[in-house]
């Protein structure tokens, strides 16, 4: 992992310039511009750092890199000596990005715990890699800011269910009418025949801008997402974004809840907090997957013509395949790339047969999965399907892969966590006896056959999800909800309190 003090997060995260994930404090990571000056000097020294002082040089530049890096950290208990010379806001208006994040490295309380030291003893230390674009945020200082007012806002709504067509006639109005928004919708939801019936909706109909998933791309024009129903409208949502995600907000008017944490009586308040800015926010990390399909390595096949690669390129984009992928007309692959918030779930099909898959890690064979199939999902994706297969609920701001079996034939295959940053392949066993089916978040499910390869590591495109609380309230908030923790003891509760009233009336 890169050390954050020494440069800022590197990669794109983030890709036009409306919302800002900003530390909160003047304890966020400096820019280039906002850091402190090199000679300013501290007015105390550590031991090891006189010690350092006396020692000569003798290191490479890489390591004379480390150390100065090093030299700049606090010790805990230390007090901080160095204040930045740039506000965050001016930080922020000089940044052309939507979402960028800074990193708070020098909390003293947040849930991933300190960042470590890279200097073990006198001599020892960590390799610097330069190539790294791992960073942890600092669940405290995720918090949400525009550099520009919002103008453009995506509203989802749950198909083929009407008791939500009043709330989205509700919410579409107060958008137009007095927030002055540019409202996105999709066709369908828009050609409702309900909507299409009701007169006094008109004005406001003929206002909305649809779109079409899969014509259209919208991904460089929204600034807010509102999604009304369950939480399969904001999976629906990061799909529509394969690339940055602008800041979500998710009303529960459906029958889960894990994702969405507002309720849809007090939208008007909540609303205009978010606008305001300086919301809580989470960073929900998604799994960029792409699928090889090794079109060559058939069974009796020979390499197609240009004729017949355009039919099979046809028959693929039919299934959904071709999308956000290309065709390598050289080697016979067709690739799919995907970014996927919940999970991919390698199953068996509808085969009789036990699945047979071989599971890598960075390359190395860890294990074969025989069975009904294996879940990797992203923490989000913890209280989903995995949660059902037996995995543990994971906090969505832990950086973590989740590996679960499917009912495997080996009962010692229990479910695991590995680090975010590692690359895991998933590949049809040789000797297995039957295909396997693959589907991300529920959708585009592919045939896999022998030859093709599934490759998943984590994308550095989240989902920034708007908090009604906070991170830590809302996500167990939800769990207490859906699981129905301590239902008896609340009404126990409300028992002894209407008892206490009516005593004393």
């Amino acid at each position: 992992m890169e050390n954050s003090e020494t440069s800022p997060p590197s990669g794109p995260l983030a890709e036009p310039d409306k919302g800002v994930v900003r530390p909160s404090g003047p304890l966020g990571q400096l820019s280039e511009s906002a850091r402190p000056s090199k000679h300013r000097e501290h007015p105390t020294k550590s031991p090891r750092r006189r010690r350092e002082g006396k020692r000569p040089q003798r290191r490479g530049d890489g390591h004379e890199q480390l150390l100065r890096g090093t030299e700049r950290r606090w010790l805990p208990g230390q007090p901080e000596h160095l204040e930045p010379s740039g506000s965050a806001s001016d930080t922020a208006e000089s940044s052309p990005k939507r979402f960028a994040l800074q990193v708070a490295s020098w909390r003293a309380h947040f849930l991933h715990g300190p960042y470590p030291a890279t200097h073990f003893g006198p001599k020892a230390c960590i390799l610097p890699n330069p190539t790294s674009v791992m960073h942890i945020q600092d669940p405290a200082s995720q918090r949400l800011t525009w550099n520009k007012p919002p103008v453009n806002v995506l509203v989802i709504r749950k198909i083929r269910d009407e008791s939500l067509v009043e709330p989205f006639k509700e919410l579409c109005r107060f958008l137009v009418e007095e927030k002055q928004m540019m409202v996105y919708v999709e066709r369908r939801v828009a050609d409702d025949a309900t909507l299409s019936k009701d007169e006094a909706f008109g004005s406001i109909r003929n206002q909305l801008c649809t779109f079409r998933e899969g014509y259209d791309d919208i991904s460089d024009c929204i600034d807010l997402i509102i999604c009304l129903g369950g939480d399969g409208t904001l999976l629906y949502a990061s799909s529509l974004f394969q690339g940055s995600v602008p800041p979500v907000m998710a009303f529960h008017l459906g029958s889960l809840g894990f994702l969405t944490p507002f309720k849809f009586e007090s939208y008007k308040t909540e609303v205009d907090k978010v606008f305001e800015g300086n919301a809580a926010i989470t960073l929900r990390s998604r799994l960029k997957v792409k699928v090889v399909k090794d079109l060559l390595q058939r069974a009796g096949q020979q390499p197609y013509s240009q004729e017949q690669q355009q039919q099979q390129e046809q028959q693929h984009e039919h299934n959904g395949l071709l999308p956000h992928g290309h065709t390598n007309s050289e080697a016979g692959k067709v690739t799919l790339q995907l970014q996927v918030l919940n999970e991919v779930v390698v199953d068996r099909g509808p085969s009789s047969y036990l699945s047979n898959v071989d599971l890598y890690l960075n390359g190395r064979l860890i294990t074969s999965v025989q069975g009904d199939g294996v879940i990797v999902s992203t923490p989000t994706g913890s209280t989903a399907y995995a949660a059902a297969a037996g995995a543990s609920m994971i906090h969505p701001n832990v950086p973590a892969i989740m590996v679960t079996p499917i009912c495997p034939h080996s009962l010692s295959f229990r479910p695991i966590v590995v680090p975010a940053g590692v690359e895991l392949m998933i590949t049809l066993s040789p000797d297995a006896r039957n295909t396997a089916w693959v589907s991300f978040d529920g959708r585009k499910r592919q045939e896999i056959q022998h030859g093709d390869c599934i490759k998943i590591t984590t994308s550095c495109y989240p989902v920034p999800s708007i908090c009604c609380h906070d991170l830590v309230y809302d996500w167990f908030e939800s769990l207490a909800q859906c699981l129905h923790w301590n239902v008896r003891k609340r009404q126990a509760r409300l028992a002894d309190i209407s008892d206490s009233s009516d005593t004393e009336n």
